[in-house]
C-alpha cells in the first residue's frame, strides 16, 4: 500500500462540532492488498476538543477515544474485501462496540498500465443509533491517485446514503476527501489531508453545518509489511470537531505488495 506522510505546521482554525464519526479517518489509495495477503490495521482516534452534549440522540464526541479494527484480504489483483469493527470509549460511558461494516473494493490492475490508479469501494453496515444519525448506511467511494516523482495526489469523491435513521431524508450526500504528500526521504512523506461532508447532492448544507477538516500528517514507509500514519486534525467549519489526533498502524501478512 502506498504510504504518504510527515508533519506540516498546525493550522489555527476553530469551529463548533456536530455529529461526527471520527472512526476510520483515511484517504484511500487506489492499490489493493495483493492476492493472498491480509492487511490488519488499527485506527486510533482521539477527539481532543469536540461536541460536549448529546445532539439529536447522538453521543458527545469531546474526549472520545475511537478504536477501529480493519481486516482486509486480497482475493484477486482486481478485488479485495475489508471488514471493520468500530468501538468507542468516553469518561463515564466505558467501552462500547459501535458497529461493523463490510467493504468490497474493485480496482483496475497495474498490468493495464493506466496513467493513474483507479479503484472503487463499496462500504455497507450498521452502527448503533447513539453513535450516529444513520444506523444502516451505504458508501460508494471512487478512488483516483497518481505518483508524480516525489509528489503523491489522491482523491476520493465519496457518496453516502442512509437507509435507517434521522438522516434518511437527506438522500445521497457528498463527502470529498483529498490527500497530497511529498517524499521528504524514501521512508518519510509529508502529507496534508482534507475531509469534507457537504450535505445532499441536491443542495449542499449551509457552510456552518458542513463538516470540513484539514489534517497535517506523517506517513512512514519503514517496510513493505508495515503501515504507519499519524496526524492532527483541525475543524475549519462550525459543524466540525475542533481538534483530533489520529493514528493508523497496519501490518501486512503474506503475499507481496503491488502497485497501480
Amino acid at each position: 500500500m502506498r504510504l504518504p506522510v510527515v508533519l506540516f505546521a498546525l493550522f489555527a482554525f476553530s469551529g463548533a462540532a456536530a455529529a461526527q464519526d471520527n472512526y476510520e479517518i483515511q484517504v484511500y489509495g487506489s492499490e489493493l492488498v495483493s492476492r493472498g495477503a491480509t492487511m490488519v490495521e488499527l485506527h486510533s482516534n482521539f477527539t481532543a476538543s469536540g461536541r460536549k452534549a448529546v445532539e439529536e440522540g447522538v453521543n458527545a464526541t469531546n474526549h472520545a477515544v475511537h478504536e477501529t479494527l480493519e481486516v482486509t484480504h486480497g482475493f484477486r489483483d482486481w478485488f479485495e474485501t475489508g471488514v471493520y469493527l468500530f468501538t468507542s470509549a468516553r469518561s463515564g460511558q466505558g467501552w462500547d462496540i459501535v458497529g461493523s461494516h463490510v467493504r468490497p473494493r474493485f480496482a483496475v490492475p497495474a498490468r493495464y498500465h493506466w496513467p493513474g490508479g483507479v479503484s472503487i469501494s463499496n462500504e455497507i453496515g450498521y452502527v448503533k443509533r447513539e453513535f450516529a444519525d444513520a444506523t444502516w448506511s451505504w458508501e460508494i467511494r471512487p478512488i483516483v491517485d497518481k505518483q508524480i516523482g516525489k509528489l503523491y495526489l489522491g482523491f476520493n469523491p465519496t457518496f453516502e446514503r442512509s437507509f435507517h435513521g434521522p438522516s434518511v431524508h437527506k438522500g445521497v450526500e457528498f463527502s470529498p476527501n483529498f490527500k497530497a504528500g511529498y517524499d521528504i526521504t524514501k521512508k518519510i512523506n509529508a502529507g496534508l489531508e482534507y475531509y469534507g461532508s457537504l450535505g445532499p447532492v441536491t443542495g449542499f448544507d449551509p457552510l456552518r453545518d458542513q463538516q470540513q477538516q484539514i489534517i497535517p500528517c506523517i506517513d512512514l514507509n519503514l517496510s513493505p509489511e508495515w503501515e504507519f500514519n499519524f496526524g492532527v486534525g483541525v475543524g475549519i467549519t462550525q459543524g466540525t470537531d475542533h481538534l483530533l489526533v489520529k493514528m493508523i498502524l497496519g501490518r501486512r501478512l503474506g503475499g507481496k505488495p503491488t502497485k497501480n
